[in-house]
């Protein structure tokens, strides 16, 4: 006796969530990884994930391949609920041929990125493939190519997040660059264009999997990975909180916690003396952005990549903001190439999704040096000043201490369009520091006189009196106020509340030109 219908359905959605079968999803757990579907039931609410084309299959028998090798064809795509919040996501699955993508994955890809855009939803993608499937050849190839096209439309329309749990090489390491946010799952995934075999045939060196594209290559040295998790469980956990800072989609505003808008934003004394008396001393920004902060809750981005620069989302009053900061403790707090990309990344991603960008600054100026002005620091920096003039969602700036020369604008000075600009009366504002002005204003002074360090010196105190204070930029009108630290929470506080409502048009264009 057949089976009836709904006997049927029941037996072939069985077959499908085995995937690639017991065997395989063993020797997945083996390796310390989760299935997809393990990776879907930690990532959505209880009973809200619906699947998207489970019995899609691919046209390639003609190369060998039978239909029944490809269970959901490698790929577990379909929506959900984060948190209340529908979700998109696709979800790679190493069980069926190693989740490699053919024609048949990357449509059920392609399919869910158009339904993510059709209604202004979040989309994730989980990548733990071995690449595209070399049977199917251009079909293969121009698959991918579909799923590229579609993350560059979606980009700036709805937040795209990679999580990175397994191989992901060649053209396929692209779709995650191509995505806001990148995180990679240490040891487990790696991300390369060429793997270890071809570079070792090409160039001739040694290198394993690991040390070409796991964590410790791109979220310190490439730039490439904004987070690093310890296990695949923390990758979606780390998944979940970005999302609780972000818009679904580019006309949302940001999520809005009600509870912690009633927290208090008074004085804080213990800001008064959070910074060293003396300038030259370093300091950890971390301490003042987490005290401006709702409950000190700050989630960094690229935290050991040019760590001379903090980017991150926090909240004040319950509402998100992005902030960016250099961090004294690296570098002095210096802008070098890798800081400033990575600044002007962060700050075009918070302006496309309508999220308040609250600037801390103490920075010396731009690195000088030979390899960084044959590595174009000049068209690095400036992208800082790109990201930050373009950008016409509110924006904060606080001078904690040295704010110099060109680099003082590309941290959002008042010319760069900053609304708010406040500076502690620890600020120093000027052209450049104390040291290097006296040694250029007074140079045929000081090398005629007998007493040169009491010269030196002189002249320093009177610099820094006349034009390394806040009260000369307050003058003319380059700062807004001039307030004790204690207050900055509040003034910010305030500032955001007021500036809800900022408008701001520019000239019709399709996009600006900014210095690649």
């Amino acid at each position: 006796m057949s089976d009836s219908p709904i006997e049927n359905l029941r037996r072939k959605k069985s077959e499908l969530y085995l995937g690639g079968g017991e065997k395989r999803i063993a020797k997945q757990h083996a390796a310390g990884k989760r299935t997809a579907r393990e990776r879907m039931a930690q990532l959505f609410d209880v009973d809200t994930f619906q699947e998207t084309h489970p019995f899609m299959k691919n046209r390639c028998a003609d190369f060998g391949m039978s239909e029944k090798d490809f269970p959901g064809e490698g790929v577990v795509t379909g929506y959900g609920l984060i948190h209340g919040r529908p979700v998109y996501v696709a979800s790679q699955d190493f069980t069926v041929a190693g989740g490699a993508v053919g024609e048949a994955t990357a449509r059920k890809i392609s399919n869910l990125q158009d339904d993510s855009l059709k209604t202004g939803d979040p989309i994730i993608f989980v990548n733990d493939s071995g690449g595209a499937r070399i049977q199917e050849g251009v079909e293969a190839l121009s698959g991918y190519g579909d799923i590229f096209y579609r993350n560059i439309k979606a980009s700036g329309v709805v937040p795209q997040i990679s999580i990175v749990s397994g191989p992901c090489a060649g053209g396929a390491a692209y779709s995650p660059a191509l995505t806001d946010f990148i995180i990679q799952v240490r040891h487990e995934g790696q991300m390369y264009i060429t793997g270890p075999s071809i570079i070792k045939q090409v160039t001739g060196e040694d290198v394993t999997a690991e040390a070409l594209g796991g964590v410790e290559s791109h979220s310190h040295y490439s730039g490439v990975v904004h987070f690093v998790a310890e296990s695949g469980g923390e990758g979606i956990e780390i998944a979940k909180r970005l999302l609780s800072f972000l818009p679904s989609n580019n006309t949302d505003d940001p999520p809005f916690i009600e509870e912690y808008h009633d927290d208090t934003v008074g004085e804080d004394e213990s800001m008064n003396t959070i910074i060293p008396e003396s300038s030259r001393m370093a300091y950890d920004m971390h301490d003042i952005v987490k005290k401006v902060l709702d409950r000190a809750d700050f989630m960094e981005v690229m935290e050991h990549y040019a760590p001379n620069l903090i980017v991150g989302f926090g909240r004040i009053e319950g509402s998100t903001v992005g902030v960016v900061a250099n961090n004294p403790k690296h570098k002095a707090g210096v802008l070098d190439i890798d800081s400033s990309t990575k600044g002007a990344r962060f700050i075009r991603f918070c302006n496309a999704f309508n999220i308040p960008l609250v600037t801390f600054v103490d920075v010396p100026g731009f690195m000088p040096g030979v390899q960084q002005e044959y590595s174009g620091i000049i068209r690095h920096g400036a992208k800082m000043l790109f990201a930050y003039g373009a950008a016409t969602v509110p924006k904060i700036t606080v001078v904690v201490r040295k704010a110099y020369g060109g680099a003082y604008l590309a941290m959002c000075g008042r010319s760069m369009g900053a609304d708010r600009v406040a500076a502690w009366p620890s600020a120093e504002i000027a052209v450049m520091g104390a040291e290097g002005a006296v040694n250029l204003l007074y140079r045929k002074e000081i090398a005629e006189a007998d007493d040169k360090d009491a010269v030196i010196n002189e002249k320093l105190e009177e610099y820094r009196e006349k034009f390394s204070t806040p009260y000369k930029a307050a003058a003319s009108g380059m700062v807004d106020d001039v307030i004790e630290p204690a207050d900055t929470r509040a003034y910010v506080a305030m500032s955001l509340e007021f500036l809800k409502s900022k408008r701001e048009i520019r000239p019709e264009k399709k996009h600006g030109l900014i210095p690649l």
